[in-house]
């Protein structure tokens, strides 16, 4: 059972900014700007390697839910969206998760 399952069912605290049906969103614990927090669905997919066609849907919750806790957040002058997938790519966590960070400018390249 992955890290985020647990928080997903509550056997790991988090601080949760956001939870539907589908999604959960907490502050990342180990935030990389002001504003950091992850989004997961609460189906386990270990990363985007690992979605399939069915989770179309989903996967199109995931990005209208990225905009709505970015609103929330107050992140109007902008946000960076960043989806890791395995250990080369910096995943740490075998669970999909999206990554919504601001509250500061952004710089390029990233890494």
């Amino acid at each position: 059972m992955s890290l985020f399952k647990k928080i997903i069912d509550r056997e790991i605290p988090a601080e949760i900014v956001y939870e539907d049906e589908l999604c959960l969103a907490f502050k990342d614990i180990n935030p990389q700007a002001p504003e950091h927090v992850l989004l997961i669905p609460k189906k386990e997919i270990v990363g985007i390697d690992s979605v399939e066609m069915s989770d179309e849907k989903l996967l199109g919750h995931l990005m209208l839910k990225v905009r709505q806790i970015a609103e929330d957040l107050g992140l109007e002058e902008g946000y960076r969206v960043v989806i890791n997938n395995k250990d080369f790519g910096g995943q740490t966590v075998p669970h999909l998760h999206l990554h919504i960070l601001g509250g500061r400018p952004m710089s390029w390249p990233p890494g």
